[in-house]
């Protein structure tokens, strides 16, 4: 299989003095051979002047990060990399393609992740060119090539993973952005590589539920978060419950019965659980009225 061969090609200015000098001789020859009225003369003199304009066409210039791939009647015969101005054959049919890093970021897709949800998510890939040969020749187009396998991975990537995890550890979209930025860069770079093209970064630039089930959602995440404080706060109080009747016990401060430790368990719980101020009432009479 064909791949990249990098040339160095001719300096320009150095045949660009020969073919200065080389329309310099014609111009003498064409003069001397008019005013000798020798027919062979004029007519060398003007193929002189033809194959210096001829092989001015082979001049060309090279951009910093630019490439210039040549083929000559349909034959690759290379790729000139290195910046300047040069000389190349001037049969080559010459196309120069950028070598700069560039970014894409795709349009919003809709796609359902792995649990049938229906999300929105784009990304933004920073891409460049380091094979020239399979990005002219093994792809139509590169650029149109590296926009739809990208938006594929993309889409591959959110029906492998939910949008949000429910269980702890378990990777998803939203949490595990890391490990999913590594896939979604390997999955594209394993599309693109065909076309000479690296892939530098790749990350989500947008993530969102559909709007049609976007309430749903929040409301869903609101209550975990409600469920997840009300777990916080009974350990918490469970934990003061239990301090404190220690330190009862260890200071003899008052003898409880179990029936009477139940009673402070309920009390303490209620006013430390409640999520509005404990009302406290005082008891004027004996501990059992």
């Amino acid at each position: 299989m064909l791949r990249e061969k990098e040339l160095n090609g001719v300096s320009g200015w150095l045949m660009a003095g020969i073919f200065l000098l080389t329309f310099l001789a014609a111009i003498w020859a064409f003069v001397t051979a008019v005013q000798a009225a020798w027919g062979l003369g004029i007519l060398g003199a003007v193929l002189l002047f033809a194959s210096a304009i001829f092989g001015c066409i082979g001049l060309t210039v090279v951009n910093p990060n630019r490439a210039v791939v040549l083929t000559v009647l349909g034959v690759y015969k290379g790729t000139l990399k290195q910046p300047g101005f040069l000389w190349v054959n001037p049969l080559s049919s010459r196309r120069t393609i950028s070598l700069r890093i560039r970014n894409f970021e795709s349009d919003k897709l809709k796609v359902n992740d792995i649990d049938g949800n229906p999300i929105e998510i784009a990304s933004i890939i920073v891409w460049r060119i380091v094979e020239t040969f399979e990005a002219v020749f093994n792809v139509d187009d590169y650029e149109q090539f590296m926009h739809v396998q990208s938006e594929s991975a993309v889409r591959v990537l959110a029906t492998t993973y939910p949008y949000d995890a429910h269980e702890e550890g378990k990777t998803s979209l939203r949490h595990s952005v890391g490990e999913v930025t590594d896939r979604l860069r390997h999955e594209i770079q394993e599309r693109l590589s065909r076309a000479g093209i690296e892939v530098i970064e790749a990350r989500i630039s947008h993530l969102a539920y559909a709007p049609e089930i976007a309430g749903a959602m929040l409301r869903r995440q609101q209550a975990s978060a409600v469920i997840a404080a009300r777990q916080k706060i009974v350990e918490g109080a469970v934990g003061m419950v239990e301090m404190a009747l220690d330190q009862i016990s260890r200071k003899h401060l008052v003898e409880l019965d179990e029936e009477r430790k139940a009673a402070m368990v309920s009390n303490l719980l209620v006013v430390l659980c409640s999520d509005r101020g404990a009302e406290p009432v005082v008891n004027t009479g004996t501990l059992y009225t």
